[in-house]
């Protein structure tokens, strides 16, 4: 800065504003100035800018990962997520840190705010381990999540109604008619949990008994939702309906319903979960629960930054609507 400042010939101060876009400068000294640092390829040290205001302008993004589930950032959900807070805190000056911790240590988030390299951070999902989240929150550690709402909340999350959106999926593949309906997914833990309490709703609401020979255990990869889909096909257990955990899970479902010689949606409707881009783009199109991440996104910028400031934002629960598309009715 004090070479541009003597090339210039104006002081070190007046650089460092020129360089800020401080409207103090004259337009012709700050276009100077500039065209200077650009020819001597000059640029701002964010994290030394940092150090000196005292403020820190990068926030993290945590998406924590389980061996045993072998979840990979490529996941349609994940994707659009990152995307839709890349763009969110884009258009509010901070930069973005991708972290990954063990789902079952969430509380080595932790260490991203005590080393200061972030000033706060989201993290995707409690992973089953709300009561980590809830000492982050007593440490003071600047956190939200994007989750469900769980007793003695301590943290603020963002999430939907997944039990809901579970009963809703089922309720309209009852209303087709369907009646053997199987639930795919991990329906013991995260949120497929609360979407898995939601089918039972809908089939206990409507009288129709839960057979657990209808539910099929998957992890949300696309090569072992095949594979279970498979093995269910196998044990020729007949089902006229299936509501799976993701949009993931439910595409490569059908792909494996098709080659198995069903068809979608006359011998089987299919219902997914959370929206992505490729269930519009599946074959059929792809009827399942809309997670409006583009709202969620903001939401849990927001909630974050009340969060660094001291406050105590209250917990959102967004509405997710049923989107019906072909793969769950059949033509009129």
């Amino acid at each position: 800065m004090s070479d541009i400042a003597k090339l210039a010939g104006v002081s070190t101060a007046t650089v460092s504003r020129a360089l800020n876009g401080s409207e103090a400068i004259r337009p012709e000294t700050r276009e100077r100035i500039m065209a200077l640092a650009q020819a001597h390829q000059y640029t701002v040290h964010a994290g030394a800018k940092n150090l000196r205001s005292g403020e820190n302008r990068t926030l993290g993004l945590v998406i924590p990962y389980r061996a045993s589930l072998r979840m990979q950032v490529t996941d349609p959900f994940f994707l659009s997520m990152l995307g839709h807070l890349a763009d969110a805190m884009t258009e509010a000056q901070y930069d973005l840190l991708l972290s990954r911790v063990n789902a079952d240590h969430l509380d080595e988030c932790a260490a991203l705010y005590d080393s200061g390299r972030v000033a706060g951070m989201v993290v995707v999902g409690q992973w089953d381990h709300h009561d980590q989240l809830n000492a982050l929150a007593q440490r003071h550690v600047p956190v939200v999540v994007w989750g469900v709402q769980l007793p003695d909340q301590l943290y603020c999350s963002v999430g939907s109604d997944n039990a809901r959106g579970g009963f809703e999926a089922t309720e309209h593949l009852i209303q087709q008619g369907r009646q053997r309906i199987a639930f795919m997914g991990d329906y013991a833990s995260g949120e497929a949990k609360f979407r898995y309490e939601g089918y039972c709703k809908a089939l206990q609401k409507h009288g129709i008994a839960i057979d657990p020979l209808r539910v099929i255990p998957s992890p949300f990869t696309p090569l072992e939702a095949q594979q279970a889909m498979h093995r269910f096909c196998d044990q020729h257990q007949p089902i006229d309906a299936l509501f799976a955990a993701s949009d993931l899970i439910a595409i490569n479902a059908m792909g494996v319903l098709t080659a198995r010689g069903f068809k979608v949606p006359e011998d089987v409707a299919v219902v997914g979960y959370d929206d992505v881009d490729a269930a519009r783009h599946s074959f059929p199109p792809l009827t399942t629960i809309h997670q409006p991440l583009d709202v969620a996104a903001r939401a849990l910028l927001q909630s974050l930054q009340e969060v660094m400031q001291g406050r105590q934002p209250a917990s959102r629960q967004l509405s997710s609507p049923l989107v019906i598309r072909a793969s769950s009715q059949l033509p009129k």
